[in-house]
């Protein structure tokens, strides 16, 4: 008896993937537990296993389909067997597509503009009758359409008209095109510049007829932008970091402040690391390793920033899981470092580094990518000197990372310029406080400066 496969779930928050590759055509034997496709998540690549044996009667999905999850992609079954029910509780997707794409509506300009008519008329019935293919390429080339000769059907001015009158006429300014565009205006055939170029002074008032409303839609429907452009389906990551980002916007109260902190003690111990003993394993620390550590503890003192804003409540915890920005192939990933705040630096950055490996390289699981109580977001290595990230909510606090810069700060005898590191938080107001913000910056600051003495706490 045929049955199907589905698209299994993948954590609680997947809730669709992509084809990557089918493993298995149409027509061969499958054996339970064989890998039949490899699908993405936002999350990861996996490989699904084919939850029944027999001979591969139908793929319900293409490559590049997004499917939601428990949802058949499958059927197997016997050779020749009746698989009409399965089909229809399914939905063929590739039917429906193919249906679709079946019925096409023909353009009327198109196939008017096939019908060329003899002899050219003069039209004075105004710019309605033009095709609005021609409307929008003469007010692209600063060109009165009622003054064409029209050689569409019954003298209707199409697009090639306006093209022909282009080539006669002499070449615009940038001026008098910019004019053209925005006053009621029309272009001579021929100007004062030089070698009868048409300048801004040479237009001609009153002559030009403002466009319809209906007109200007019409235009603005056909308008055509130069050179290719590539239309890029929004899936996968992108569609998951874009459906996310507009909800923070939405339901928080987003703030940010903006400081940073003296990183001379950063500078100097990342120098240390980095001269030790590869035995060791610190020399591979780097300074974001440094700023994770310090964030992870100075959580600890403020758990109101540690915490999930729910409406009616919110929760503040005792451990630090650390959420950290990467930037991966597939786009925009936030793996979580569990029990931060409980972690050695050494421990802290290997961790750190093996979810972001796992992220790049498309392995990480749903598990690694959920369950943050704050998240950090480093561009300091791109040059970014301040930002506003973006809540990663319910989460309350999300902290930039800025580049490395040189402070004038005031000495005892003379102004001296300190490496400081930006910091930028962003936090819901709605869970705490401006004030109680910036208590957390000024300790986090304070614990950056004194990155050393924080480490032997």
């Amino acid at each position: 008896m045929a049955a199907t496969i589905l698209m299994p779930k993948q954590g609680n928050s997947v809730e669709s993937c992509i084809i990557l590759e089918w493993k298995k055509s149409e027509g061969e034997t499958l054996s339970e537990g064989e890998v039949i496709c490899e699908v993405e998540t936002d999350k990861a690549t996996i490989e699904v296993e084919a939850t029944a044996e027999g001979t591969l009667l139908k793929l319900l999905y293409g490559v590049d389909d997004d499917v939601p999850v428990q949802v058949p992609i499958a059927i197997v079954g016997t050779p020749g067997e009746d698989i009409s029910d399965l089909l229809a509780e399914s939905g063929d997707s590739q039917s429906e597509e193919t249906t679709e794409e079946a019925v096409v509506t023909p353009k009327a300009d198109v196939v008017e503009e096939k019908k060329v008519e003899s002899a050219p008329v003069v039209v004075n019935a105004g710019t309605s009758f033009a095709s609005p293919r021609a409307r929008m390429a003469a007010a692209k080339k600063g060109i009165d359409p009622t003054a064409i000769n029209g050689t569409g059907p019954k003298g209707r001015v199409v697009e090639r008209d306006v093209e022909n009158a282009a080539a006669q006429t002499q070449p615009l300014s940038p001026a008098a095109k910019a004019r053209l565009a925005t006053e009621a205006l029309s272009a001579p055939a021929s100007g004062s510049g030089i070698g009868g170029r048409i300048l801004a002074a040479d237009l001609i008032s009153g002559t030009a007829q403002q466009l319809s409303q209906t007109q200007i839609a019409d235009i603005a429907t056909l308008t055509e932008f130069p050179g290719s452009v590539e239309e890029i389906k929004v899936r996968g990551v992108r569609k998951i970091t874009a459906s996310r980002m507009h909800e923070s916007i939405s339901t928080t109260a987003q703030l940010t402040l903006n400081t940073s902190a003296d990183a001379r003690n950063l500078l100097a111990l990342r120098k240390r690391f980095k001269g030790s003993d590869e035995k060791k394993g610190l020399n591979r620390v780097t300074i974001n390793d440094l700023v994770l550590y310090a964030v992870a503890k100075t959580l600890k003192s403020h758990p109101e920033v540690n915490s999930h804003f729910l409406g009616s409540t919110i929760k503040q915890f005792s451990h630090v899981h650390l959420g950290c920005a990467v930037d991966t192939p597939k786009g925009l990933m936030v793996p979580v470092i569990r029990y931060a705040d409980l972690m050695s630096m050494k421990t802290l950055s290997d961790t750190a580094k093996q979810l972001f490996s796992d992220c790049i390289e498309g392995k990480a699981s749903p598990e690694s990518l959920s369950g943050g109580t704050f998240t950090i977001t480093n561009l300091g290595g791109m040059g970014i000197e301040s930002f506003t990230p973006v809540l990663n909510a319910p989460e309350t606090g999300i902290l930039g990372v800025n580049n490395i810069q040189l402070k004038p700060i005031q000495g005892a005898e003379a102004v001296e310029f300190v490496p400081h590191i930006g910091l930028s938080l962003t936090f819901d107001h709605q869970a705490f406080d401006g004030a109680d913000a910036a208590r957390f910056l000024q300790t986090l600051t304070d614990n950056i400066k004194n990155i050393d003495l924080l480490m032997a706490q």
